[in-house]
């Protein structure tokens, strides 16, 4: 499989997802439908009913809550008992650890509590070619773990904080240079604060990593900033600004990213866009492009 198969993998599963999620029924065909069940002459049925229709309507909104294509992770999480499915294409060109580097990551984020997300992050391809004139390998690229327990809420008084740990399970191959075979560890604060229509996230991290060539522990630091809105026609955009010390999820180094996004309906979002490097470390440009997709309700949790 080369780059090439990376991409069209992507298509074909966008492709699939959207003809299965694109027309599930959004919030406004749920609001009506309980409306009209709910309809009656009373005023206090009437009142019961407009309450529950808000309450529908802000279940369906926070339904699902991406977390890419951006570094930065909003503090908050989404629903309890949801399990949303990332998935998409990511490609890095001309860096100084290699000429380009494609990926398909897959994440998935399960919302086990209203304040406690599990995560299974995996790339299921990577390929790369580490010069122009050689040979492009490609493989299964490593597994990450992690939890993320929100402690506060965004309220008037201050913003959402949460905290995170990863670790990374060295499932690439270390003999063809897609992995270090070594187990990394990233610790993280989030704090997340919305203005008006405009959210804003922040991530700061601590990154301990094991050493490619020989033995021995790296460590590092992360850092992103994301401003994203979504507008009443479903598009939106995310501009992050982040930089890192170590190899994380991204290549070291810091990059400006662009973002356009389109959300389908309350269980689906599409995003694609562009990331640079600003420094010489980091990959020259990058191309994105995936979709965020609420898979379903495992359990349904009471307040």
């Amino acid at each position: 499989m080369n780059g090439k198969s990376v991409a069209h993998s992507f298509l074909f599963v966008t492709f699939v997802v959207s003809i299965l999620f694109i027309n599930t029924p959004g919030a406004r065909a749920q609001t009506l439908s309980s409306t009209r069940n709910a309809a009656a002459p009373h005023v206090i049925t009437t009142n019961r009913a407009s309450t529950q229709q808000g309450q529908t309507s802000d279940e369906e909104e926070d339904f699902i809550k991406p977390s890419r294509p951006t570094i930065a992770n909003p503090a908050e999480i989404h629903q309890a008992g949801v399990l949303q499915l990332e998935y998409g294409y990511d490609g890095n060109f001309r860096a100084d650890d290699f000429r380009s580097q494609q990926t398909a990551p897959l994440a998935l984020r399960f919302a086990a509590a209203s304040r406690l997300l599990l995560e299974f992050d995996l790339d299921t391809v990577i390929s790369e070619r580490p010069e122009e004139d050689a040979p492009r390998m490609t493989g299964v690229g490593d597994t990450r773990l992690g939890f993320q327990i929100v402690a506060l809420e965004d309220t008037e008084r201050h913003p959402a904080l949460a905290f995170a740990y990863y670790i990374k399970l060295p499932t690439a191959s270390e003999s063809e240079d897609l992995g270090t075979g070594r187990v990394d560890h990233r610790v993280i604060v989030l704090v997340s604060k919305k203005f008006g229509e405009t959210d804003v996230d922040f991530n700061v991290a601590y990154l301990n990593v094991g050493r490619e060539s020989e033995s021995g522990r790296d460590s590092g630091g992360q850092a992103a900033i994301t401003v994203s809105r979504e507008f009443q026609n479903n598009f939106g955009f995310e501009a992050e600004l982040a930089g890192q010390s170590e190899d994380d999820e991204q290549p070291r180094g810091i990059f400006a990213l662009g973002a356009l996004t389109y959300r389908a309906n309350s269980r689906l979002r599409f995003d694609g866009g562009l990331r640079f490097g600003l420094n010489p470390a980091a990959p020259r440009i990058g191309v994105f492009a995936g979709f965020t997709v609420g898979i379903g309700r495992l359990f349904h949790h009471r307040r």
